[in-house]
């Protein structure tokens, strides 16, 4: 079923933040840092290799397996060759910055459609919420 807001003014705004975010410099730098990365191959093969081992080694433990030594030594050595590449490094750091901004707007679109209201930033402090048990 398609709705209304496809075409009203909700896309029109939701069109214009996303141009918003991609006016941003903060954006800006960190497309730019991922798209370094994305061209260097030698930044994105440690990445691949490092991922794959990196999930070798959970699948074994997963499995009840205990890894070796040599197994963690390895992947301790992957890891740090990775992360002493500036390349590799930004990117990491820019993947870490999109997700927190990702967060940030999710976060605040959630929170006006539990409050039914544009929330203020009382509303994102002290408690997480109703029901939680923590007050």
């Amino acid at each position: 079923m398609q709705t209304t807001i496809e075409a009203g003014a909700i896309m029109g705004k939701t069109h214009d933040l996303c141009q918003t975010i991609l006016d941003q410099p903060e954006f800006q730098s960190i497309r730019l840092r991922i798209d370094q990365f994305m061209v260097n191959d030698t930044a994105r093969g440690q990445y691949e290799l490092l991922s794959e081992k990196g999930q070798f080694l959970q699948h074994k433990q997963q499995q009840g397996l205990e890894l070796t030594g040599e197994e963690v030594a390895d992947f301790e050595s992957l890891r740090e060759k990775f992360s002493a590449d500036p390349v590799a490094r930004g990117f990491m750091e820019a993947q870490q910055e999109m997700h927190e901004m990702q967060e940030s707007i999710m976060k605040h679109v959630a929170k006006t459609f539990e409050l039914g209201r544009v929330p203020t930033a009382e509303d994102f402090s002290g408690s997480c919420g109703s029901g939680c048990g923590c007050h």
